[in-house]
């Protein structure tokens, strides 16, 4: 039935973009950092999973609990010598910040390519992980696709949990919201833009693991995944993690539909539509509230 294909594989596309945006929303709403290297950090986790797995045997499930804690050691580095001198020297003219963080995770991003193109080539690559196939209501779904998506929801669920019922978490939400004000009680803004650096680090890292488990990658296809990032922030509104879910559920959805009844080849013009059409009728997102 093409209508239930279209809607189970939406929502499956749907939940993964949703945590792949996640990560950057919650990088952009609280340190101030557009990273234009997050889709290419994502592409470097897969491969770290593809090699675990082909070379030491390491169920993929086994080496996100290795390459999540790693990507966010490494993110948090990342913040702190690279990206702080930023925030520090644009301390009196926020739109600096903008600029030079866009000037610096580009370069990063080339950085990060090359160093995957010397290790692994240009070539596409995939494992068979769990690909036995059940009917779901007359529709075949591969088992590893449904573990990504479960795992999705789980991580997606338990970052909300951890930002709206942790302390740490009331102190990142607080300097998203006020950077100035949370300073006034006592919260320190460079540990809580660096933790959420680093946390949305761990989360494209964890999202590139579970996208490796039933995509074929190749090291130049980060900036899809940064572009797809942003169209769901976008479309949510920036900071606004539940409006990131429901974003990315819609534009998986829609993706999904349009490929099956109308041509594949049509997904990416899809997403510029969608992003083009909330830009010009809520610029503030479907789910952002309108600035002051």
């Amino acid at each position: 039935m093409p209508f239930l294909d279209a809607l189970i594989n939406g929502l499956t596309l749907g939940g993964v973009y949703a945590l792949v945006a996640l990560g950057l929303t919650l990088q952009y709403g609280v340190a101030r950092i557009m990273n234009l290297s997050y889709g290419q950090f994502l592409i470097a986790a897969a491969f770290a999973a593809y090699w675990l797995f082909n070379s030491l045997a390491i169920n993929p499930f086994f080496g996100l609990l290795l390459i999540t804690p790693a990507a966010f050691a490494l993110h948090w580095l990342i913040y702190q010598l690279l990206l702080h001198p930023l925030v520090r020297r644009a301390r009196h003219n926020k739109a600096t910040l903008e600029v030079d963080s866009i000037l610096a995770t580009f370069g990063l991003l080339f950085i990060i390519e090359g160093v995957v193109l010397v290790l692994f080539g240009g070539s596409y690559f995939n494992y068979s992980f769990l690909t036995v196939v059940y009917d779901i209501f007359g529709t075949p779904l591969p088992a590893n696709r449904m573990l990504a998506v479960v795992f999705a929801v789980i991580l997606g669920g338990g970052l909300y949990l951890l930002l709206r019922h942790t302390r740490q978490g009331m102190a990142i939400r607080a300097v998203a919201a006020n950077p100035e004000a949370a300073q006034l009680v006592a919260i320190d803004i460079r540990l809580a833009a660096a933790l959420a650096f680093a946390v949305g680090g761990a989360m494209v890292a964890a999202s590139g693991v579970l996208v490796s488990l039933f995509m074929t990658f190749n090291a130049s296809m980060g900036i899809l995944f940064t572009m797809k990032a942003l169209i769901v922030i976008i479309m949510g509104g920036v900071g606004n993690l539940a409006g990131c879910l429901l974003a990315g559920l819609l534009l998986g959805l829609a993706e999904s539909f349009v490929a099956t009844y109308v041509d594949p080849g049509l997904t990416i013009a899809v997403n510029f539509a969608l992003f083009l059409l909330v830009l010009i009728v809520r610029p503030n997102g479907l789910f952002g509230r309108a600035s002051a």
